[in-house]
């Protein structure tokens, strides 16, 4: 089972969102919260393996609560699920640390696949608002060429890691499909975030696909 914490002021909303993530297909709801002030301790309590999250709460929202989570001692993966695309929303959420972002017109299916991918320790982002993302990223960063150079500096094994993590591959399929150890593949996903200068697997994957490393639609990297 997959255990998740669910973060949304609206309950109706909260009921919804347990309802598709059912025990059936593989999820376990361990608790809700009806504002961001609630969910790190949540958190602690329950020891999640992924945090749902809005963004608009009354009290502390989403965007802040995700800063408190990532704060923890091992804390969960945290993807924000939320009626706002807008950019400042978007790159906002990825500084606090989210791995993923969903839009809540999303459907049930792409619900379930965000919820397992970022739980598996991949991350998502909404078809809807990569365009933007991309945007965003390309505003915030050192000109191209510094920023090419880094990939240079990535070994054979260390840039195909990074094409597997960009087309949303966890941990335990990196390393199934180059056939080496869990320990190993984490190691590669250190060195990798410490060459390219990025904090997290969504700023990789989203370094990725900028600087052509792997292109949308493209398929899983051959083993």
């Amino acid at each position: 089972m997959i255990r998740v914490v669910l973060a949304d002021d609206q309950a109706i909303v909260r009921a919804g969102i347990a309802r598709i993530l059912a025990p059936a297909d593989g999820f376990e709801v361990v608790a809700e919260c009806v504002d961001g002030t609630e969910v790190a301790a949540a958190v602690a309590r329950s020891r999640p393996d992924v945090v749902v999250m809005d963004v608009r709460m009354p009290r502390r929202d989403g965007l802040a609560a995700t800063r408190e989570v990532r704060a923890l001692p091992q804390p969960p993966p945290v993807l924000i699920l939320t009626t706002f695309d807008e950019d400042e929303v978007l790159w906002s959420a990825l500084e606090a640390g989210a791995a993923g972002f969903l839009l809540k017109d999303a459907g049930a299916t792409d619900l379930i696949h965000a919820v397992r991918a970022v739980a598996g320790g991949a991350a998502w982002f909404d078809p809807a608002v990569s365009p933007r993302l991309l945007a965003a990223y390309r505003r915030s960063v050192v000109p191209d060429q510094r920023q090419r150079r880094r990939l240079e500096e990535l070994t054979e094994r260390e840039a195909e890691v990074l094409r597997w993590m960009a087309r949303g591959a966890t941990n335990a399929e990196i390393a199934a499909g180059l056939h080496v150890s869990d320990g190993t593949v984490k190691s590669h996903v250190g060195a990798v975030f410490g060459k390219l200068g990025v904090r997290d697997r969504a700023a990789a994957i989203v370094y990725a696909f900028d600087h052509g490393v792997v292109t949308p639609g493209q398929g899983p990297p051959a083993s």
